[in-house]
């Protein structure tokens, strides 16, 4: 608190420590305050997380952009389906079979086909990653801020990165099509350099190891620049190459609905700057809910490993996965992580690509005994968590599943998991962004209904009591 004295000079009042029994006190008012009874929720049909009571989402927008299909409504009735997900009408199977066939990395393209509708020809695409190419590189200040202010956290250093790119651009402001668009190519050509810049600058001042510091270079896809970037010897192997281009791909674009993608239609329409809705969607996706979901997995399954001295024993597994399931072991959640999803039921195509490729380098690394444990949870855990379940419910291994057991054989650090997913995702954002401003949307802005508790008349201060 600060008076002032009859100079009008400040005086500065001793300070109050926030000492642990003052935050507790603080925690028990707040708390307090904020607590609504769950009742209410369903008295006035209020739709948590924006879905509805049968699990299905509420219908809140249109894109063009990307769906995800698990499920259609029958008579009133979610009935699953196998899973398929479409960038801009395309299967993402077809898609990535497309690429795979013809030995070429497919994020470029991807990419191509997210921002612009369709596929480019040779000619374009080639015209595509010449203009990629030349904006890989990172300005010197903003290389400079990264390497100069680590973060002990990556994602906040890449939010951060993006907020001072702002800095660089003259007109940051801009929010017509052109603008936009140079500001969208930009990110999408810099994410993979930001992040392998912030886990060296990280290492190096908070571990101490060696700082190195690459260019891009011309020529490499951008998995190729990203294994570059962050190895110390900057080497790889094609099928390293191959299998991190198929995640980068896999991960781009999820629909409008996902809480990163949704984030991004929600600050674009207020009018903000391309930098302030992309910084907001990356610290959306760092969520351990959202982006960094396949961490859980990985510490899940260090557990079971430790726990299993047999990983072929399939009952051993399924009484592992049982006392998961009752809180007796685990985190104390009762999940099974990378089993389930928001909208995949029968089967998440991501996860079944992934699956196919992460196989085959498993099989390189020599760790395929590993692989047959993933592939045994896979199997067993949805049967398991339904048994004395009155009503069914279908699981499916979603593509977290798969993706940290491909990063770990890809020996890339867990502090680099989820920053690989915006690397990847920062394309579909971009691209929802350039929807919401092209359709001229209003400011999302639900409802919320106020719960009032009883009526209190404001008192003066030398008469309240604690």
């Amino acid at each position: 608190m600060v008076t002032r004295n009859k100079k009008d000079e400040p005086i500065t009042a001793t300070a109050q420590t926030l000492n642990a029994d003052l935050l507790s006190r603080y925690e028990a008012l707040a708390r307090e305050c904020a607590q609504i009874d769950p009742q209410l929720y369903r008295k006035f049909n209020v739709k948590r997380g924006l879905r509805n009571e049968d699990g299905s989402g509420v219908l809140v927008g249109l894109t063009r952009v990307g769906s995800v299909h698990g499920y259609v409504v029958s008579e009133n009735e979610i009935v699953p389906v196998q899973g398929e997900q479409l960038f801009r009408g395309i299967n993402v199977q077809d898609l990535v079979h497309g690429f795979q066939k013809e030995s070429r990395p497919g994020f470029e393209e991807t990419a191509y086909l997210l921002l612009f509708g369709r596929l480019p020809t040779r000619t374009e695409l080639e015209e595509w990653c010449h203009v990629l190419d030349a904006k890989r590189a990172l300005p010197y200040t903003l290389l400079e801020k990264i390497i100069r202010e680590p973060s002990r956290d990556i994602m906040n250093s890449l939010a951060r990165s993006v907020l001072a790119a702002y800095t660089d651009d003259e007109t940051p402001d801009a929010v017509n099509i052109p603008s936009v668009l140079r500001q969208s190519i930009e990110l999408v050509a810099r994410f993979s350099a930001m992040a392998a810049y912030a886990y060296q600058a990280k290492m190096h001042y908070y571990h101490g190891e060696s700082l190195f510091v690459r260019n891009p270079m011309p020529g490499k896809s951008t998995a190729e620049n990203f294994l570059m970037m962050m190895r110390e010897d900057a080497a790889y192997t094609p099928l390293e190459a191959e299998l991190l281009d198929l995640c980068l791909v896999l991960h781009a674009e999820h629909g409008g609905g996902n809480n990163s993608a949704f984030t991004t239609h929600v600050v674009t329409s207020a009018a903000t700057d391309t930098y302030a809705a992309i910084a907001a969607a990356t610290l959306s996706l760092k969520g351990p809910r959202h982006g960094g979901a396949n961490l859980r997995v990985c510490h899940q399954m260090d557990e079971i490993r430790d726990a299993l001295p047999d990983w072929t024993d399939e009952g051993a597994i399924a009484d592992y996965l049982r006392k998961i399931l009752r809180k007796e072991a685990g985190d104390g959640s009762g999940l099974i992580y990378g089993l389930g999803h928001a909208v995949y039921t029968l089967s998440d195509p991501r996860a079944q690509l992934l699956k196919e490729k992460a196989k085959e380098l498993a099989q390189s690394k020599d760790r395929m005994e590993e692989f047959y444990l993933y592939d045994a949870i896979e199997r067993l855990g949805p049967a398991i968590f339904n048994e004395g379940r009155e009503k069914q419910k279908e699981l499916c291994a979603n593509v977290d599943f798969y993706s940290g057991f491909v990063y770990d054989m890809l020996n890339i650090p867990m502090d680099l998991y989820t920053p690989l997913f915006a690397i990847s995702r920062v394309v579909g954002w971009c691209a929802h962004r350039l929807e919401e401003l092209v359709n001229g949307g209003p400011i999302v802005r639900p409802a919320f209904k106020a719960i009032s508790g009883p009526t209190t008349i404001y008192s003066p201060l030398d008469q309240r009591n604690a």
